[in-house]
């Protein structure tokens, strides 16, 4: 994932201050599948919003 993505979602799942102050590696491991879950939803989205338009 690229680092603006990241930021992305830490923001949007509310743990970006976490990041901000101490780095990725201070984030719970939850945080990083609830990341990682949130990333994945977003991608079957664009890919589902892809095929509807070649459709």
């Amino acid at each position: 994932m690229s680092e603006p993505f990241k930021i992305e979602l830490a923001k949007e799942l509310g743990f970006y201050d976490t990041v901000k102050n101490e780095g990725w590696g201070g984030i719970r491991a939850r945080d990083a599948g609830n990341m990682v879950r949130l990333a994945i939803r977003k991608a079957e989205q664009q890919l589902s919003n892809a095929k509807q338009h070649n459709d």
